[in-house]
């Protein structure tokens, strides 16, 4: 296999329209097949594969996604920095539909998805204090600022098993642990990242605010659709200056995440 990228992105199919001369790479790994072929390209003379998280006709609900191998097919291309754009609902009036922002902790409250590569060969584990690459995380920050998005600059997004959104009391419970943000689909993509010593960085794209947050109607799939069809050309342009200003040579704790384990396993 000759394909190659120095940076993945994980999102939506609307994200496709970014590559340029773009090449189709099937990838099996020993965790099955990923969500669907990555597809390889330039983005501002960097070199990136795309992988739309849901499949690129949205078959995998957020509980059938295969995480695993999504992030070990990125990794055996040569991916080492990962951007992971994808819309959540607000646990609080202060960001309404159309926020950006860039969470720096998250709050696993999923059941039944395995989270991690090291299952056998004894116990290994990983440092996630901090679940995001921090040096992604301030880039995230600035290149919103510089295309005028001013973000939210920190967050907890608790991450649910869905399909189904919130009741009104598991909202009103999440936000009284002071978490601001509710997704489907950042865990376990973060922790597999890390445990294969990848920079992770979630950008999250505010579609609704949450059932328990205000009176009035639930969320609904169309008004999630809805409002990120509206913001995706700008989540785009948010994206490709990612790409741009990630540095070429990673000067973070990320690359680090594996030191003095004994890793079960060969690592692509």
């Amino acid at each position: 296999m000759n394909a190659r990228a120095e940076i993945g992105v994980i999102g939506g199919s609307g994200f496709y329209e970014f590559l340029e001369s773009a090449d189709e790479v099937r990838i099996e790994t020993p965790f099955g097949a990923p969500s669907d072929p990555l597809v390889i390209g330039q983005v501002g003379g960097r070199t990136v594969a795309f992988l739309p998280r849901h499949g690129r006709d949205h078959r995998f609900p957020p509980h059938r996604i295969p995480y695993r191998a999504n992030l070990w097919a990125l990794r055996s291309v040569g991916v080492r920095q990962v951007l992971a754009p994808s819309a959540v609902g607000s646990l609080t009036i202060a960001y309404g539909p159309g926020t950006l922002a860039i969470p720096d902790q998250l709050v696993d409250r999923t059941t039944g998805r395995t989270q991690t590569y090291y299952e056998v060969g004894g116990a290994e584990h990983v440092q996630f204090a901090d679940p995001y690459c921090p040096a992604g995380r301030s880039i995230a920050i600035n290149a919103a600022r510089e295309t005028g998005w001013e973000p939210v600059p920190s967050g907890t997004l608790v991450i649910i098993d869905g399909p189904r959104f919130s009741t009104r009391a598991e909202s009103q419970w999440y936000a009284a642990q002071g978490w601001t943000l509710v997704g489907m689909t950042g865990h376990p993509e973060a922790v597999l990242a890390r445990e294969l010593a990848l920079c992770y960085t979630s950008v999250a794209l505010v579609t609704d605010t949450d059932a328990g947050v205000e009176e009035g109607a639930g969320v609904t799939q169309e008004e999630v659709f809805t409002v990120f069809a509206a913001n995706v050309a700008r989540l785009r342009e948010l994206i490709i200056k990612m790409v741009e200003d990630l540095p070429s040579k990673r000067d973070c704790p990320c690359p680090a995440a594996l030191d003095g384990l004994k890793l079960p396993i060969q690592l692509p």
